[in-house]
Protein backbone atom coordinates (compact mmCIF):
# COMPACT_ATOMS: atom_id res chain seq x y z
CA UNK A 1 0.00 0.00 0.00
CA UNK A 2 1.37 3.27 -1.07
CA UNK A 3 0.56 6.59 0.97
CA UNK A 4 -1.44 9.37 -1.03
CA UNK A 5 -2.27 12.48 -0.07
CA UNK A 6 -5.47 15.03 -1.23
CA UNK A 7 -5.02 18.09 -3.23
CA UNK A 8 -5.63 21.89 -1.92
CA UNK A 9 -8.78 22.81 -0.94
CA UNK A 10 -10.64 25.30 -3.86
CA UNK A 11 -12.49 27.51 -1.83
CA UNK A 12 -13.27 31.17 -2.18
CA UNK A 13 -14.25 33.56 0.67
CA UNK A 14 -17.78 33.48 0.21
CA UNK A 15 -18.30 30.35 -0.45
CA UNK A 16 -22.13 28.83 0.50
CA UNK A 17 -21.72 25.35 -0.46
CA UNK A 18 -18.88 22.76 -0.14
CA UNK A 19 -18.47 19.53 -1.61
CA UNK A 20 -16.35 17.13 -0.17
CA UNK A 21 -14.94 13.57 -1.53
CA UNK A 22 -12.93 11.67 0.20
CA UNK A 23 -9.70 10.87 -1.16
CA UNK A 24 -8.20 11.49 -5.25
CA UNK A 25 -7.82 8.32 -6.78
CA UNK A 26 -5.05 7.34 -8.75
CA UNK A 27 -5.98 8.74 -12.23
CA UNK A 28 -6.84 12.25 -10.26
CA UNK A 29 -3.70 11.99 -8.28
CA UNK A 30 -1.80 10.94 -11.99
CA UNK A 31 -3.05 14.11 -13.60
CA UNK A 32 -2.99 16.33 -10.40
CA UNK A 33 -6.94 17.46 -10.61
CA UNK A 34 -10.29 17.03 -8.98
CA UNK A 35 -12.17 14.30 -10.51
CA UNK A 36 -10.00 13.32 -13.55
CA UNK A 37 -10.91 9.99 -13.88
CA UNK A 38 -13.08 9.73 -17.29
CA UNK A 39 -15.53 7.79 -16.68
CA UNK A 40 -16.30 9.52 -12.73
CA UNK A 41 -19.57 11.59 -13.15
CA UNK A 42 -18.60 14.33 -11.12
CA UNK A 43 -17.90 17.42 -13.45
CA UNK A 44 -20.99 15.92 -16.14
CA UNK A 45 -23.27 15.94 -13.00
CA UNK A 46 -22.03 19.69 -11.81
CA UNK A 47 -22.36 21.18 -15.06
CA UNK A 48 -25.88 19.91 -15.52
CA UNK A 49 -26.64 21.76 -12.16
CA UNK A 50 -25.28 24.69 -12.97
CA UNK A 51 -26.02 24.81 -16.59
CA UNK A 52 -22.47 25.28 -17.30
CA UNK A 53 -20.30 22.89 -19.82
CA UNK A 54 -17.44 22.67 -17.05
CA UNK A 55 -16.64 19.35 -18.59
CA UNK A 56 -15.00 20.99 -21.70
CA UNK A 57 -12.79 23.32 -19.61
CA UNK A 58 -9.22 23.27 -19.01
CA UNK A 59 -9.29 22.82 -14.82
CA UNK A 60 -8.29 25.99 -13.30
CA UNK A 61 -11.19 27.57 -15.59
CA UNK A 62 -13.91 24.43 -13.84
CA UNK A 63 -12.18 25.57 -10.32
CA UNK A 64 -12.75 29.03 -11.60
CA UNK A 65 -16.15 28.27 -12.32
CA UNK A 66 -17.17 26.82 -8.81
CA UNK A 67 -15.71 29.61 -7.08
CA UNK A 68 -17.49 32.18 -9.04
CA UNK A 69 -20.99 29.79 -8.25
CA UNK A 70 -19.61 29.96 -4.93
CA UNK A 71 -18.96 26.36 -4.45
CA UNK A 72 -15.82 25.30 -2.46
CA UNK A 73 -14.18 21.39 -3.10
CA UNK A 74 -11.86 19.67 -0.79
CA UNK A 75 -11.42 16.26 0.52
CA UNK A 76 -12.29 14.52 3.87
CA UNK A 77 -9.22 12.92 4.07
CA UNK A 78 -5.60 14.72 3.60
CA UNK A 79 -2.99 11.71 4.03
CA UNK A 80 -4.03 7.57 3.79
CA UNK A 81 -2.44 4.74 2.63
CA UNK A 82 -3.97 2.86 -0.34
CA UNK A 83 -3.46 0.21 -2.51
CA UNK A 84 -5.54 1.68 -5.88
CA UNK A 85 -8.34 3.89 -5.65
CA UNK A 86 -11.25 2.13 -3.93
CA UNK A 87 -12.68 3.62 -0.76
CA UNK A 88 -12.96 0.32 0.52
CA UNK A 89 -8.95 0.45 0.56
CA UNK A 90 -8.01 3.63 2.39
CA UNK A 91 -6.39 2.88 5.76
CA UNK A 92 -4.60 5.12 8.46
CA UNK A 93 -6.65 8.04 7.45
CA UNK A 94 -5.40 11.48 8.69
CA UNK A 95 -7.87 14.28 7.85
CA UNK A 96 -8.24 17.27 6.55
CA UNK A 97 -9.16 20.47 9.06
CA UNK A 98 -12.72 20.60 7.82
CA UNK A 99 -13.58 22.22 11.14
CA UNK A 100 -11.22 25.12 10.85
CA UNK A 101 -12.14 25.15 6.81
CA UNK A 102 -15.79 25.57 7.65
CA UNK A 103 -15.10 28.10 10.74
CA UNK A 104 -13.60 30.32 8.00
CA UNK A 105 -16.15 29.96 5.92
CA UNK A 106 -18.39 32.37 6.90
CA UNK A 107 -20.99 32.29 4.04
CA UNK A 108 -21.17 28.39 4.40
CA UNK A 109 -24.57 26.88 4.10
CA UNK A 110 -24.45 23.29 3.12
CA UNK A 111 -21.99 20.39 3.27
CA UNK A 112 -23.03 17.90 0.38
CA UNK A 113 -20.45 14.23 0.76
CA UNK A 114 -19.62 13.18 -2.23
CA UNK A 115 -20.20 9.50 -1.01
CA UNK A 116 -21.10 7.28 2.13
CA UNK A 117 -16.93 7.53 3.14
CA UNK A 118 -16.60 10.90 2.88
CA UNK A 119 -19.57 11.37 5.01
CA UNK A 120 -18.64 8.72 7.13
CA UNK A 121 -15.01 10.76 8.02
CA UNK A 122 -16.32 13.99 7.37
CA UNK A 123 -19.67 14.55 9.28
CA UNK A 124 -18.21 14.76 12.79
CA UNK A 125 -16.18 17.82 11.78
CA UNK A 126 -18.44 20.19 10.32
CA UNK A 127 -20.70 22.91 12.60
CA UNK A 128 -23.87 21.43 13.68
CA UNK A 129 -25.30 24.88 11.99
CA UNK A 130 -24.43 23.90 8.62
CA UNK A 131 -26.64 21.91 6.70
CA UNK A 132 -25.48 18.46 5.31
CA UNK A 133 -26.32 15.77 2.53
CA UNK A 134 -24.95 12.59 1.55
CA UNK A 135 -24.71 12.57 -2.19
CA UNK A 136 -23.77 9.31 -4.33
CA UNK A 137 -20.73 8.72 -5.15
CA UNK A 138 -19.21 10.18 -8.72
CA UNK A 139 -17.14 7.54 -9.16
CA UNK A 140 -16.97 4.89 -11.58
CA UNK A 141 -16.76 2.23 -8.43
CA UNK A 142 -20.20 3.32 -7.62
CA UNK A 143 -22.44 1.08 -9.58
CA UNK A 144 -25.61 3.02 -9.69
CA UNK A 145 -26.70 4.86 -13.14
CA UNK A 146 -25.16 8.09 -13.74
CA UNK A 147 -28.93 9.23 -14.49
CA UNK A 148 -29.70 8.16 -10.51
CA UNK A 149 -26.30 10.09 -9.47
CA UNK A 150 -27.38 12.91 -11.50
CA UNK A 151 -30.81 13.03 -9.83
CA UNK A 152 -29.55 12.43 -6.79
CA UNK A 153 -27.44 15.46 -6.92
CA UNK A 154 -29.94 17.13 -8.44
CA UNK A 155 -32.48 17.07 -5.50
CA UNK A 156 -29.80 17.87 -3.10
CA UNK A 157 -29.32 20.97 -4.73
CA UNK A 158 -32.52 22.00 -5.51
CA UNK A 159 -33.81 21.90 -1.90
CA UNK A 160 -31.28 23.99 -0.57
CA UNK A 161 -32.20 26.44 -3.61
CA UNK A 162 -35.41 25.85 -2.30
CA UNK A 163 -34.17 27.02 1.44
CA UNK A 164 -33.01 30.29 0.48
CA UNK A 165 -36.03 31.18 -1.60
Amino acid sequence: MSLKASFAPIVSPDARILILGSLPGDASLAQGHYYAHPRNAFWPIISEILQIDLCNLAYEHRYAMLRAQQIALWDVIQIASRSGSLDSAISNIQANPLTELTLRLTQLELVVFNGKLAAKHGKKQIPGYIQQAIAPSTSPAYTISISDKKTAWQNIFNAFMLRQA
